[in-house]
């Protein structure tokens, strides 16, 4: 599905924004280190016959954004320990292994510029990976003596789960509304974000009302990254995400962008023709779509609400002391709602 280059959102980055963005990871630069090797050590975990598909997934560098999060929030709220890199490196995972099954169920060929695993291997190994990974988080999560944290983890792993199986049985459900959009979003997205902060603010035994707050703070965050993400689907480039686009159309993925251009459809009279083009499946029309969407202000909407998200989740942290951990979770929203503004144009 081709994606007409002129629509892409052009708006450059805000240069102090992407530098305190860095600065934030600056702070924690020396834990992601050994949480990015931790991660790529996994692979010898397993029988030597997996070593090889592990490392393909574990070595292929992501945003590791659920990491960040938990190690500044156990800054935030203490001091960053090796059980913040474990919790990091467990978020992770299951984070990873839910990725290779996104890519089974989307069709998907490329990840993070290079062939996923269904791409390389086909779905079998793919499906059968994709559950070993989330077996072995769960086996490393056993290795906490605090219950509530291998609890909180399988929690949130069965969230995401649980929100993967309920976006399926509504593709291509003209109907799905926006709470139940968000409902979706939170479970498959917001609850590992959630999880992490949570629990890195648990390990470092702070009060119950800032874990709390931290729990939130992750939830909005992480759902606002996911509507953030579900518009450069639409309006993004394979180049600058990294992964094949488009696949939320393909697949009958009713995302907020589209919800809200059914919405305007239904007012202006023509939601049958609207209808018809979200429906076209493998054969959709996206450059049509994209239209309409900039058209109707969809899309502004649609950064708008984002945008909201992070206000919400900013809001959070005043339930914290002022350190530079609580000030780089700040950094980390603020740029978000940057990258959401460039969606939006």
């Amino acid at each position: 599905m081709a994606m007409n280059p002129t629509q892409i959102r052009k708006v450059p980055i805000d240069a102090a924004a992407l530098a305190r963005f860095k600065k934030t990871f600056e702070l924690i630069n020396t834990h992601l280190y050994s949480v990015e090797e931790r991660i790529r050590a996994q692979a010898r975990a397993f029988d030597p016959a997996m070593e090889g598909y592990v490392e393909y997934v574990c070595n292929a560098s992501g945003k590791r954004l659920r990491p960040a999060l938990a190690l500044l929030a156990g800054g935030s709220t203490g001091k960053i320990t090796s059980s913040h890199v474990d919790l990091a490196v467990i978020i992770e995972l299951i984070h990873i292994a839910t990725l290779v099954h996104d890519d089974i169920m989307d069709g998907a060929d490329l990840r993070r510029e290079q062939p996923t695993v269904n791409a390389k291997w086909g779905n079998a190994i793919s499906v059968l990976l994709g559950d070993a990974l989330l077996a072995h988080a769960m086996r490393l999560a056993t290795n906490f003596s605090e219950t509530e944290v291998v609890r909180r983890i399988a929690d949130a792993a069965a969230e995401v789960c649980t929100g993967e199986i309920i976006q399926t049985q509504r593709r291509f459900d003209l109907n799905l509304s926006v709470p139940d959009y968000y409902k979706i979003v939170e479970m498959k997205t917001g609850a590992l974000f959630a999880a992490a902060a949570e629990l890195g603010a648990f390990l470092s035994e702070t009060t119950p009302e800032r874990i709390g707050a931290l729990k939130q703070f992750g939830l909005k965050l992480g759902t606002a990254y996911q509507v953030y993400d579900d518009c450069l689907d639409l309006v993004g480039t394979e180049e600058e995400i990294g992964k094949t686009l488009g696949s939320d159309l393909r697949k009958g993925k009713l995302t907020l962008p589209l919800i809200f251009l059914l919405q305007s459809a239904r007012r202006s009279g023509d939601h049958h023709k609207v209808s018809a083009l979200l429906l076209g499946g493998d054969e959709v029309e996206a450059d049509k779509i994209v239209s309409m969407l900039l058209e109707r202000g969809a899309l502004e909407q649609t950064a708008q609400a984002a945008h909201r998200l992070v206000e919400e989740a900013l809001v959070g942290l005043d339930a914290l002391d002022e350190n530079r951990f609580t000030s780089g979770l700040r950094g980390v929203g603020e740029y978000l709602q940057v990258l959401i503004r460039r969606v939006a144009g």
